[in-house]
């Protein structure tokens, strides 16, 4: 069942994420009107190869049915749910735009991915944004040893529908270490106590994709993007996990990075 991890694995996997991390940490200041997905796409790619040292999981990556993806990111700018390829679309000022980076350190994967307004951002798209950052840790909060996925689908669901946002049902976060998408697939919607049992050592992704119309969507002809069936807005957020002997280790946060982990459940 996926990848169970002992500590030292955990210090390499924990370096990884910590790695995948500062390559969004990095690229925030460049995220404005008028720059290029692509130019991103190359900042990113020259930090992580000439300053981290480390392998994008993402260039040249093609599993079954899918071509080589050619970026070191996945740029998804509004209604782009998933899997933007990096181009040359010019940012406007309003758009959001969600960065998701995998890299390769020492044969471990760190996989994490952030929500950016570029310029000023509408109210509507601030919500969505904020509410899917919310899904995300209401879904942290729910792992620890002995619980299940469900558990975390379910607090998800909840905070979404309660704002009545949906939830992409084709997509979802999975088990990760030494591969890329390994076992168990973690929903984004669920039944309290269904579902896998978690385990000490246990790491995986927690990613909800959370649309503001309805969860349907599509596949660009690139074979990559995943778009809203609508055309209506999407956010996501993505943190690694690895679940402990009394609760949850949120691998890829950096200590003071705005990513806030919000588990003492003060804000939310």
């Amino acid at each position: 069942m996926g990848t169970i991890t002992n500590p030292a694995d955990l210090a390499k996997m924990r370096a990884a994420c910590q790695d995948a991390a500062k390559v969004l940490d990095f690229i925030t200041p460049y995220v404005k009107p008028g720059v290029t997905t692509g130019e991103l796409d190359r900042l990113c790619l020259e930090y992580l190869t000439d300053e981290l040292k480390v392998k994008s999981a993402t260039v040249g990556y093609a599993p079954p049915g899918y071509p080589p993806f050619p970026g070191a990111i996945c740029t998804s700018v509004n209604h782009q749910v998933c899997h933007g390829i990096p181009g040359d679309k010019v940012l406007k000022n309003g758009d959001s735009l969600n960065i998701d980076v995998t890299i390769i350190k020492d044969g471990w994967f760190g996989d994490t991915s952030r929500m950016y307004a570029v310029g000023e951002q509408s109210i509507l798209s601030r919500r969505l944004t904020e509410i899917t950052f919310e899904c995300m840790w209401k879904g942290i909060q729910q792992v620890k040893n002995g619980a299940t996925l469900g558990d975390i689908g379910h607090a998800i669901q909840t905070v979404a529908h309660r704002e009545h946002f949906s939830i992409v049902r084709e997509y979802c976060g999975h088990g990760i270490g030494q591969i890329y998408h390994d076992e168990p697939q973690v929903l984004h919607y669920g039944t309290p106590g269904a579902g896998v049992v978690l385990k000490e050592g246990m790491t995986f992704t927690i990613e909800p994709m959370i649309n503001e119309g309805t969860r349907f969507t599509k596949v660009l002809p690139d074979g990559w993007t995943v778009v809203t069936k609508d055309r209506k807005l999407s956010a996501q957020w993505e943190h690694t996990v690895a679940v402990t002997a009394d609760g949850v280790d949120v691998l890829t946060r950096i200590p003071g990075d705005d990513n806030d982990p919000f588990l003492d459940n003060a804000h939310l």
